[in-house]
């Protein structure tokens, strides 16, 4: 079963230094019919205007994933940790036993960002921050693991959840294939191009909830930028 939910339909809310759109319900914004897919609790799509950003803020028990579609990001947190991330790379967070961040577009264009939310599979965990460069180039006409749980994938980001999010880059008229599980599904948006999901059409930022399926073929109808989160 795949189910597409247009971009503009999901919720939102412009805070004009941000520019919010919500795949779950998140904030201000709720759905009880949008509380989450599986252990995925938030996938956020933020546009930050330049020289603005998240000020100092807490989470806790939350593995947050920011994938930067373009622009850079910045973060700073109470633990000592300080870094940029730049289009086409990700940063990962584990809240853990709990941690104050700030996350701030320090650039002088705006920045867009994917912010995604996880479950972990522990909780109370030590928390940590880190940040991985991936060259659009090495994931052209593939999927590669950006963040993961899983210990084979030593290139990823490393999460504590029981989740694998996969990128690639793709030229109009290419596809690529990824196997799910027994009792795995996929949640997977396109940062940018249409595309098909085992035939069924997606345009940009829309989400698509794929579950009950074996084999998910990605169809690039043009030149896309792909995410793919698999998780129980």
């Amino acid at each position: 079963m795949i189910q597409v939910r247009p971009f503009a339909q999901l919720g939102h809310a412009n805070h004009g230094w941000l520019d919010a759109h919500h795949h779950f319900s998140f904030a201000e914004y709720h759905d009880p019919q949008r509380m989450g897919f599986g252990p995925l609790r938030v996938w956020n799509d933020d546009h930050i205007r330049a020289h603005s950003g998240f000020p100092p803020h807490p989470h806790r028990d939350m593995e947050i994933i920011t994938y930067v579609r373009s622009g850079a990001i910045s973060h700073e947190d109470q633990l000592g940790n300080r870094g940029r991330t730049e289009a086409g790379d990700v940063q990962v967070m584990s809240a853990g036993t709990g941690v104050v961040h700030a996350e701030y577009n320090r650039e002088s264009v705006d920045t867009e960002i994917f912010q995604i939310w996880v479950e972990p599979t522990q909780r109370g965990m030590p928390p940590r921050w880190e940040t991985r460069t991936f060259p659009k180039a090495t994931r052209s006409g593939q999927l590669i693991a950006v963040a993961s749980g899983r210990d084979g994938d030593l290139g990823a980001a490393r999460i504590h959840a029981d989740a694998v999010l996969w990128a690639a880059t793709l030229r109009a008229g290419e596809s690529v294939q990824h196997t799910l599980a027994p009792g795995r599904r996929a949640y997977l948006v396109a940062a940018s191009g249409s595309l098909e999901v085992n035939g069924v059409a997606a345009s940009a930022r829309d989400g698509v909830a794929i579950q009950g399926e074996t084999l998910v073929t990605v169809s690039a109808l043009e030149a896309a930028e792909v995410l793919l989160l698999d998780l129980p």
